[in-house]
C-alpha cells in the first residue's frame, strides 16, 4: 500500500507541475488570446442571468 500511495502522490505532483507549466505558458503566449476570443464567440463571457432567471420563473 505505501508503494501505491509513493506512486500516487508522485503522479500528483507530475500533474501540478504541468498545470503550472501550461499556466503560465497559455497566459504569456498569444494562444491565450485567441482562447479568449473563442469563449467570447462561445458567450461564456456574457451576464445571461435576466435571461436564465425569465426561463425559471414560471408564468402567472
Amino acid at each position: 500500500m505505501k508503494r501505491f500511495e509513493g506512486i500516487l502522490i508522485k503522479l500528483i505532483m507530475i500533474q501540478f507541475v504541468f498545470l503550472l507549466f501550461f499556466q503560465v505558458f497559455f497566459h504569456r503566449e498569444d494562444s491565450f488570446l485567441e482562447l479568449k476570443k473563442m469563449a467570447k464567440y462561445e458567450g461564456v463571457n456574457e451576464n445571461n442571468y435576466g435571461k436564465v432567471l425569465d426561463a425559471l420563473t414560471p408564468m402567472k
